[in-house]
């Protein structure tokens, strides 16, 4: 379905929005979106990628060094500030080209496009998931050596599952909005349409 300029900047700052919000942790019952904001913004904002998605960079960087200053440390010394903090845009990039490649492949409300959506996610979950914690587990100092891909893969394995489940979750939550729109925007469509019993 195409999109107005409009449209797809209510649907960024809607994502922006959910983004920041969850990602401040203002709430500690919910947790981060962002994994999901980048495949849902992906997804919504196909064609978009050269403004939305280093918008939504800034964004989680800016809402880092809040969170992080606000608690009075040092940005650049924070534990979650390593030098694999450089590789955020790329693991947020998987993810925003999982749901670019399923808006490009994607079958309207039928059931085979659940299904591209179920491999898309994990596809492009997996591989934002071994580049985040991957870079993290070989070049953050705050991981006690020694270092070991035996070692690698139990942390892999620990922490794999309540990602995944967290990015299914608001992408589930996006998908139900996205159906409940487009049945809305039929029904407007087909109520408007001349009778063929006049």
């Amino acid at each position: 379905m195409a999109k107005t300029p409009t449209q797809r900047l209510g649907i960024f700052l809607m994502l922006a929005l959910v983004m920041a919000a969850t990602r401040l942790h203002h709430f500690d019952t919910v947790p981060d979106a962002s994994w999901g904001v980048f495949f849902l913004a992906g997804f919504w904002l196909h064609g978009s990628a050269r403004w939305a998605f280093p918008l939504l960079i800034a964004e989680a960087v800016l809402v880092d060094f809040f969170v992080i200053t606000g608690a009075g440390l040092d940005f650049w010394s924070h534990y979650c500030v390593s030098p694999a903090y450089w590789f955020l845009p790329a693991y947020f990039g998987a993810l925003w080209l999982g749901g670019n490649w399923l808006a490009r492949h994607q079958l309207g409300l039928r059931p085979a496009t659940l299904g591209l959506a179920a491999v898309a996610l994990v596809v492009s979950e997996t591989a934002c998931y071994l580049i985040s914690n991957g870079s993290f587990y070989w070049l953050s100092t705050s991981v006690p050596l020694p270092r070991s891909a035996a070692s690698w893969f139990v942390n892999l394995g620990d922490w794999y599952l309540p990602f995944l489940s967290t990015t299914a979750l608001y992408v589930g939550i996006g998908a139900v909005l996205h159906v409940s729109v487009v049945l809305l925007a039929r029904g407007l469509h087909d109520s408007r349409q001349p009778s063929l019993n006049h």
